[in-house]
């Protein structure tokens, strides 16, 4: 490899006078730039770099080269579900049949793209157990925002202004109490009991103090730590009993496939991570998609536009006012490429094998957990589902830190999990090895993890000064969140 090309900006590579490209001659007339105000001129050329075709070339395919993905390598990222995204999704999204659709366009021309809306609606719906969904967000965070105005339009149109309230567990998301206080609400925090699982002694307390003003609960299950909230049918009757509803965050979705559905356990709102459970691209910033379910009576507060079955078995769009609709909270459907890509997965698996992903994601996790928790401290036993937490090293004498672990892994060619999340331990690594992974590959990680153990113990300065091998090593966190450069020099 090319270090000079490898290590350097675009811009320390360019020589004045220097071009990678020939325009042809221009045949328009002169443009009398006089016609433009002076505001819209530049006062000099862009600073802009000056380099042969190559060169770029070069630069940024070697560049390239940083990315890191699940085609890659083994990616543990946990509370976030960064499975294999199969190629035929890739190339049913890309075909011209569905990419050069127009949004405007007469819904009698694009039956095919309706068909797979609606199909994947009804999918969600069957594989959640709740009545009706809108695929709408375009997120997993806008899917929370939607579904707390949901329940918000539900409180209002039965007059229960009162309701300010949303009760969140201590290990939650944070995009969960963020979601809410943008939708107007007070977050109120329940605490979790030793085994990481809510505790319903402390909820019957809120209850007791606030039950007229709560609004809802969200939940995640399995939660943040992995763990199965084995209380649900209990916090779902007090949450009920009080006047308030039920939501799910479908994040940690992809372990429950085929296991159990939120709708049955007594939920009445969810959104779902297409990007997430459903094998989509992930990472980067997007694209996602956030589609919103809700149980029966409840799907008049759905946002539009709507993909309905007409009078002669059609589709049609509903994109008429509602009088209890939230209306449109996205421009048209969503990431429809998006929804395709799920569309495709969802068909590649079929009802039998979906129903496949949960168990097989929750073997791969315990097998990782019971591997490695005489070297990494566990601090709550017990059987995980798709992911769980150590709190750092058993052996914390050696000063090597969770940080330290994860830039390690760097030099080994994999991807840290994640760190420092939850909150609820000091030195916090979550680890999801997805359905995917054969043992294998998780018996490789496995070897890696223990042989960074041996090394923070037998040579601890090696762990703390990783990554070694990388394009870039060790970098000041703190100093480059607070001070970044974002321009050339």
């Amino acid at each position: 490899m090319n270090n000079r090309l490898y290590n350097k900006l675009i811009f320390e590579l360019s020589v004045e006078g220097r071009k990678g490209y020939s325009l042809p001659s221009d045949e328009f007339e002169e443009y009398d730039i006089s016609s433009l105000s002076p505001t819209l001129l530049r006062a000099e050329d862009a600073a802009l770099p000056e380099c042969d075709e190559l060169t770029v070339v070069r630069h940024y395919t070697n560049h390239s080269a940083n990315n890191f993905g699940v085609n890659n390598g083994f990616y543990p990222l946990g509370s976030c579900t960064m499975k294999y995204n199969p190629v035929i999704n890739e190339e049913i999204a890309a075909s011209r049949e569905f990419a050069n659709l127009h949004p405007l366009q007469p819904a009698e021309t694009c039956q095919g793209a309706l068909e797979v809306y609606y199909c994947v609606q009804e999918m969600l719906a069957q594989l959640t157990g709740m009545h009706e969904f809108t695929l709408n967000p375009c997120a997993g965070a806008h899917g929370e925002l939607t579904g707390l105005m949901i329940i918000k339009a539900y409180h209002d149109h039965h007059g229960n202004k009162e309701r300010t309230k949303v009760v969140i567990p201590d290990s939650a998301h944070g995009t969960n109490p963020a979601s809410a206080a943008i939708c107007g609400y007070n977050v109120v925090e329940v605490k979790s009991k030793a085994d990481g699982t809510v505790d319903i002694d402390h909820l019957k307390e809120l209850i007791a103090t606030d039950g007229n003003e709560i609004a809802a609960m969200m939940m995640t299950n399995p939660n943040t730590l992995g763990i199965f909230e084995y209380g649900i049918p209990e916090i779902a009757r007090l949450i009920h009993g009080c006047g308030g509803l039920m939501y799910y965050d479908g994040a940690n979705l992809n372990p429950m496939l085929g296991v159990a559905r939120p709708g049955d356990m007594g939920f009445d709102v969810m959104h779902v991570n297409l990007h997430k459970t459903f094998s989509t691209p992930h990472g980067g910033g997007g694209p996602g998609s956030g589609p919103v379910g809700v149980r029966k009576g409840l799907e008049i507060y759905l946002p539009t536009p709507r993909v309905v079955v007409d009078a002669e078995g059609g589709l049609r769009i509903e994109t008429g006012d509602y009088e209890k609709s939230l209306g449109s909270v996205g421009c048209f459907f969503g990431n429809f490429g998006v929804i395709l890509r799920a569309y495709a997965y969802l068909l590649t698996l079929g009802k039998q094998h979906v129903c496949e992903v949960g168990p097989l994601a929750t073997l791969n996790a315990n097998y990782i957990k019971e591997s490695l928790k005489d070297v990494y401290e566990l601090p709550i036993e017990g059987v995980c589902k798709h992911e769980f937490v150590f709190d750092g090293l058993k052996d914390k004498s050696t000063g090597v830190t969770t940080m330290d672990v994860a830039k390690r892994l760097l030099d080994y060619g994999y991807h840290a999990p994640t760190v420092y999340f939850p909150l609820l331990f000091h030195e916090s690594m979550m680890i999801e090895p997805t359905e995917n992974e054969s043992k294998q590959t998780l018996d490789e990680f496995i070897s890696v993890m223990r042989k960074i153990a041996e090394e923070a113990a037998t040579n601890p300065e090696l762990v703390k000064g990783a990554p070694h091998n990388t394009p870039i090593g060790r970098v000041d966190d703190v100093k480059a969140a607070k001070e970044p450069v974002l321009v050339f020099l």
